[in-house]
């Protein structure tokens, strides 16, 4: 009797819809044995079952069930078969929570399957260039990193992220340290969670290989497996970078900090923002570009940089290996390698595929009977039957033609000390803006002989001493920004040094808006880019710590 009433208690018995209706309603897995009634349940599982839940100890969210098919409407189509038949069910309540939210009312940031932490890449390990290995290990583990900015943090934002240890005697020491630096906040999901960053037990060789028998079949059971995912704290705890990384993963703190640093976060979640590398081709560039122009600007694309350039034959070839069998090839290789040809980086919400939709198909002729209204048709150049415009085919591959056609520079920037905190969110806006990658920033109070690594073209002058008076006021902030053309870029958005003639000549110039002297013209930068690389390397050198071990 003893043993009766334990496997009762092991598998439910569901004979009728309601029953069935009810059990569907169970919280997690149910694993439900369908049988016959002249046949029974298949008794060769029940120890395999009996030892799951024993070893998993989930009362609550697994299920053993078995269920007669001949009184359930459901499982009509499994009568009078005489087979094992083993059938899944998962059920999982969604619950929104939002600790700002009214009753019933959903959170715009949570929920049981989409939940958010909140990262921050701590200055030292940016000065230390770990940020891109953090990000890596980030990814390997199948999280998604759903936006993310590089910032130097208020002192509020760090009173607020960390108000969790105020109490600890060197807090405004770590006040000081955490907003004197770059740092990187980072949005992560939990992304697919069929991502290896599961801990699996090893398989136990009996269980895969003892076969179970009764009077009507022989059953092999499945492999015994416990998962366990990790939270991201833990995950970096365990791949030792956490002190690297300070991690937020309450629901109500998240919701607080999303707001705080990504305002817009739910609307730019939404838009899916992609680069890519156009080209007009010689013959559309020199006729027609400003109409293309246009279009490009109508269609809502932003562009980011572009230059003019001559294709050399092999990058001709490169871009044309699709048509090397036909008889216009070398035809086509002597136009597209005969004058300039225009390239630029557009930014847009779904870029790839709607430049794609707009250009139209590679070959003129396919694109006058498939997209009549597509820009290939429109700008067709008699004699040359394939499209004047080309884009990149996948965004891998408009990630490598943008490095080879516009390869990144670093130049050195300065933000002086007489720049208000206000003006100094308004200036790295407006880097970010036009397109400077904000790739390491430092507070730092310049001393003399650090002055001379980013002046050195002028300490022999007299005046030199007015801009070192000018730095001894207070903190600057050290960048490297990286761009295409980075040197002379910075420069013209710098503007002339006189801010009063930076007014006249180039009035939306950051020394034109928040310049006040030849002195404390707001901003600094290298005049060229051999001065540019050896400031970076002498000035960020100093910032980056030395490792004990020597690695």
């Amino acid at each position: 009797m003893a043993s009766k009433k334990r496997e009762i208690q092991l598998q439910t018995v569901v004979n009728s819809q309601s029953l069935w209706d009810e059990m569907l309603q169970n919280k997690g897995l149910t694993v439900i044995d369908v049988y016959q009634a002249w046949c029974g349940p298949c008794k060769a599982m029940q120890p395999l079952f009996r030892k799951l839940k024993n070893e998993l100890n989930e009362d609550e969210l697994l299920h053993f069930v078995v269920a007669e098919a001949d009184n359930i409407v459901t499982l009509q189509s499994f009568r009078d078969k005489c087979e094992p038949v083993f059938l899944f069910s998962v059920y999982h309540e969604i619950v929104f929570v939002d600790s700002d939210a009214e009753d019933g009312e959903e959170s715009p940031y949570e929920s049981a399957e989409q939940l958010y932490s909140i990262a921050i890449i701590k200055p030292d390990a940016v000065i230390a260039r770990k940020s891109l290995e953090i990000k890596k290990k980030i990814l390997e583990a199948g999280f998604v990193i759903e936006i993310e900015d590089k910032r130097v943090l208020t002192e509020q934002q760090v009173r607020d992220f960390y108000s969790r240890i105020a109490d600890q005697p060197d807090f405004e020491d770590f006040v000081l340290f955490m907003t004197n630096g770059l740092s990187h906040i980072l949005v992560i999901s939990q992304g697919n969670e069929e991502q290896p960053v599961w801990e699996e037990t090893e398989p136990n060789p009996e269980t895969e290989t003892k076969v179970y028998e009764d009077n009507h079949h022989e059953v092999a059971p499945p492999t015994l497996r416990k998962e366990k995912r990790y939270s991201l704290q833990e995950y970096l705890e365990r791949q030792h970078i956490s002190q690297l990384c300070d991690i937020e993963e309450s629901i109500a703190n998240v919701n607080k900090f999303i707001d705080m640093f990504f305002p817009d976060f739910k609307s730019m979640k939404n838009l899916k923002l992609e680069k890519i590398l156009a080209l007009l081709l010689p013959d559309l560039f020199q006729e027609k570009k400003e109409n293309v122009l246009g279009i490009i600007h109508d269609e809502g694309f932003k562009i980011l940089m572009q230059r003019s350039i001559v294709l050399s034959e092999e990058e001709a070839q490169t871009l044309c290996k699709e048509y090397e069998n036909e008889d216009y090839f070398e035809n086509l290789i002597k136009k597209m390698t005969s004058g300039p040809s225009l390239a630029l980086v557009l930014l847009r919400d779904n870029c790839l595929q709607h430049w794609k939709e707009l250009i139209g198909p590679s070959s003129v002729e396919k694109a006058k009977t498939s997209v009549p209204e597509s820009l290939c048709v429109q700008f067709a150049v008699e004699g040359l039957p394939i499209n004047q415009l080309y884009g990149s085919d996948s965004l891998e591959t408009a990630e490598k033609e943008i490095q080879y056609f516009f390869p990144p520079q670093q130049t050195l920037a300065l933000i002086k000390p007489h720049v208000t905190q206000e003006q100094r969110e308004e200036i790295l806006k407006y880097i970010k803006e036009v397109g400077f990658e904000i790739t390491q920033m430092k507070e730092m109070l310049l001393n003399e002989k650090a002055a001379d690594k980013i002046y050195s073209k002028i300490k022999t002058k007299d005046f030199y001493k007015d801009v070192l008076e000018v730095l001894s006021e207070g903190p600057s902030l050290v960048m490297i920004l990286t761009k295409w053309n980075a040197v002379s870029d910075w420069r013209r958005l710098m503007g002339p040094v006189d801010p009063d003639e930076a007014k006249l000549l180039s009035p939306d110039s950051i020394r034109a808006q928040f310049g006040t002297s030849v002195l404390k013209n707001a901003v600094h930068g290298s005049s060229n880019i051999q001065e540019a690389m050896e400031t970076i390397d002498q000035m960020f050198e100093m910032l980056v710590p030395k490792n004990p071990e020597g690695n």
